[in-house]
């Protein structure tokens, strides 16, 4: 393995090659994304790297329910890729707990290409004492998607804080309208992220930077009290899962919904298998996605600044890479195979690169444009307002994440196998517990998880 770091960038940003690296290499590249069309599309791009490099790229599929068993069995056999990407925020801290990336290089690449490009919170989660665990390439976000339509006739603000959501599910709420429809299904790590998406923005966290536990603490109880409160009052009866907070929105039947990005093309009619069904979307399939507003950041009464939940998406370079052509291949692919790379599945990857030093806006701009759905394919933004959009692009600088700042990776992962919070979350909004006692029971099953993983 060569040991040596090297800095550059890819060609068409000002690169010269160093002494050596037209020498045959082949590296190893791990991805999880595993789905056959994903890795046709990623093979594609290593094919046009090695045809500008002469790298050969092994590029290797892992499922994501696998990644720490392999990682740790490559790691005692000395095999370990020379990358990895695709990976979350929480195997990003796992990689880096057993000490397996090379943080000098992945500091390279961002170094090379210009930190300025990239979205200061993207590099920020991706840190840590300084260190630069991974590259950030993109982003997914929950949102809180909401009927503009509704919303102006009935005088309402964009729903950005506790009180303005609470006031317009009170106003919008109907026999045959939930004002507002989110996930309280325990056992469901979608539970979790609905809730966590909506209690950050009130100061309300899992774990403090000194690895207490901290979910019992004024704020989660809040957040708690919210939820359960705007749930009896103004949503639908019973329980709410990942398909039927979608399917009230896709109905007409519900003012707002919390629900990733992954809804966009949805929401536009481009899936065949997922098309709204409101009475106005029969003659007009596009209606919901052009009344629609999304709001990113929520803010809540106890909290500083807005927040949301989200995952930053990664490529690594390992300890033990070849280090000159591992990072001339993660350049290339956060450049010129960037664009191609969003590509692949947009509504899953919003760019935390913006553009080049050259060309600023590069990247998101092309973003814009490029093609979602299964089956029929357009841009998000025919059908979507230039707001909308600017919210999407934007919404990475909002993202929230328990456990990661507070370098607790594993418990962040570990409490979305366990679940207690969805568990609190259940309990609350079905009358079974108070939010104090669901938040204590919740941080006692938490404390437990923590001396299991530490």
């Amino acid at each position: 393995m060569v040991a040596a770091l090297m800095v550059g960038c890819t060609p068409n940003e000002g690169r010269q090659p160093n002494p050596g690296e037209n020498e045959p290499h082949v590296i190893t590249v791990w991805t999880t994304e595993t789905l056959p069309d994903r890795m046709a599309k990623s093979r594609a791009i290593v094919e046009r790297f090695t045809a500008a490099t002469g790298v050969t790229v092994d590029l290797v599929g892992i499922p994501a329910h696998r990644f720490k068993q392999m990682v740790a069995s490559s790691a005692a056999s000395g095999d370990l890729p020379d990358v990895i990407g695709s990976i979350s925020l929480g195997q990003v801290r796992t990689l880096a707990a057993s000490g397996l990336v090379n943080a000098d290089l992945n500091a390279s690449v961002i170094l090379a290409l210009g930190e300025h490009t990239w979205s200061p919170r993207a590099l920020e989660l991706t840190r840590e004492g300084g260190k630069q665990l991974s590259v950030p390439d993109s982003s997914w976000q929950h949102l809180l998607y909401y009927r503009k339509d509704l919303f102006a006739q009935a005088g309402l603000a964009a729903p950005k804080t506790y009180a303005d959501i609470m006031a317009a599910a009170k106003k919008l709420d109907t026999p045959q309208m939930a004002g507002f429809v989110a996930a309280n299904k325990p056992g469901q790590a979608f539970t979790q992220q609905s809730f966590e998406h909506i209690a950050q923005g009130n100061g309300c966290e899992m774990v403090n930077a000194k690895n207490g536990i901290t979910f019992e603490s004024p704020q989660c109880v809040a957040a708690l009290a919210f939820y359960r409160d705007i749930l009896k009052n103004y949503s639908g009866p019973g329980l709410q899962d990942i398909d039927t907070v979608r399917n009230a929105y896709f109905s007409g039947k519900a003012a707002m919904a919390v629900w990733p990005t992954m809804m966009l093309d949805e929401l536009a009619g481009l899936r065949t298998d997922a098309k709204p069904s409101c009475p106005e979307c029969t003659s007009d399939p596009g209606f919901l996605a052009r009344n629609t507003g999304v709001v990113a950041g929520i803010l809540g009464p106890s909290g500083k600044q807005p927040a949301q939940f989200g995952e930053i998406t990664s490529w690594t370079i390992t300890k033990d890479s070849d280090a000159d052509p591992a990072r001339r291949f993660v350049e290339y692919v956060m450049s010129d195979g960037y664009a191609d790379w969003l590509a692949i599945v947009p509504e899953e990857r919003l760019p935390v690169r913006a553009g080049s030093p050259g060309k600023p806006a590069e990247f998101t701009d092309a973003w814009k444009t490029m093609p979602v759905g299964i089956g029929k394919q357009e841009p998000l933004g025919k059908f979507y307002s230039q707001d909308v959009l600017a919210v999407l692009l934007q919404g990475a600088e909002e993202v929230r994440h328990w456990g990661i700042i507070q370098g607790q990776g594993d418990l962040a992962g570990a409490a979305l196998t366990e679940l207690p919070i969805a568990k609190a979350v259940g309990d609350v909004t079905t009358g079974r517990a108070e939010p104090k006692a669901a938040a204590q029971k919740a941080a006692a099953s938490l404390r437990s998880i923590l001396g299991s993983v530490k």
